[in-house]
């Protein structure tokens, strides 16, 4: 079997009708994983996972709001009824209401960010973890950024909370090593994607960041699915408690 097979697991990807999730969900089903496909959007999680069982995978749609502990319980509880306990957690879904400085934005704009961003987190896998424990292992990807790495004039609570979610991995990863689970951070930089279409669909800001990165180009959402597969499987079975970074050398370079 290949060290990539993901085949008899099942993958909760949260954040996955569009973007950096979806592909994730795309490239774990074409592993053989049964995967669960969640945003806000129900009709959007239909769609995406309707695409995924017509290739000849397994999904299902589950319509969540990461703000909401109860909803975050209740797709837990439907995904472990249709397809069984969940082998594979993505943390992927996230905000970012406000661009701008620190000293701008308002209270209820933070506790937003920090709410979402690192509460969901939080207590998704305080809801997975346990029964990834009893079954003997599994695996934890949350989808952080280089932001979390690096000081911003215009993303300061984003990137405190992208910075949470690597300490959360590290805690995490010790906390539950001895069980078998293991829990990683990916960090991408500028991707394609809906959320980040503010920064690179203007053309300042997309000539600053890629004049930086060596490649010289943003990153498309399958360059972050492939690390999600590999910390998902067998492949990554001996890391744990890290933080990839998937950035085009962006951070190395600048």
């Amino acid at each position: 079997m290949s060290l990539f097979s993901l085949k008899s697991k099942v993958a909760l990807i949260t954040g996955s009708s569009k973007g950096i999730g979806q592909a994730i969900a795309a490239r774990m089903a074409e592993q053989g994983a049964s995967v669960v496909i969640s945003s806000r959007s129900q009709d959007a999680c239909d769609q995406v996972a309707a695409d995924i069982n017509a290739q000849g995978g397994t999904a299902i749609a589950i319509a969540c709001n990461i703000n909401y502990k109860e909803q975050l319980q209740e797709l837990v509880s439907k995904t472990e009824e249709q397809l069984g306990k969940v082998d594979i957690l993505v943390c992927n879904a996230a905000i970012n209401p406000y661009f701008g400085p620190s000293q701008d934005i308002s209270d209820a704009a933070f506790d937003k960010v920090m709410h979402s961003n690192i509460g969901s987190v939080h207590r998704l896998c305080q809801m997975v973890i346990p029964a990834m424990a009893e079954a003997g292992g599994g695996a934890v990807i949350i989808v952080s950024s280089i932001g979390g790495l690096k000081g911003s004039s215009s993303l300061g609570a984003y990137a405190i909370s992208k910075a949470a979610d690597m300490q959360i991995a590290r805690n995490l990863a010790v906390e539950w090593g001895p069980k078998n689970v293991r829990v990683n951070c990916i960090a991408p930089g500028l991707v394609r994607t809906n959320f980040a279409r503010a920064l690179w669909e203007n053309p300042e800001i997309y000539e600053a960041t890629v004049a930086k990165y060596p490649l010289r180009r943003i990153g498309e959402p399958d360059e972050i699915a492939g690390a999600a597969v590999f910390l998902a499987s067998d492949a990554g079975s001996f890391t744990t408690g890290q933080t990839i970074v998937i950035d085009g050398g962006g951070t190395i370079a600048s």
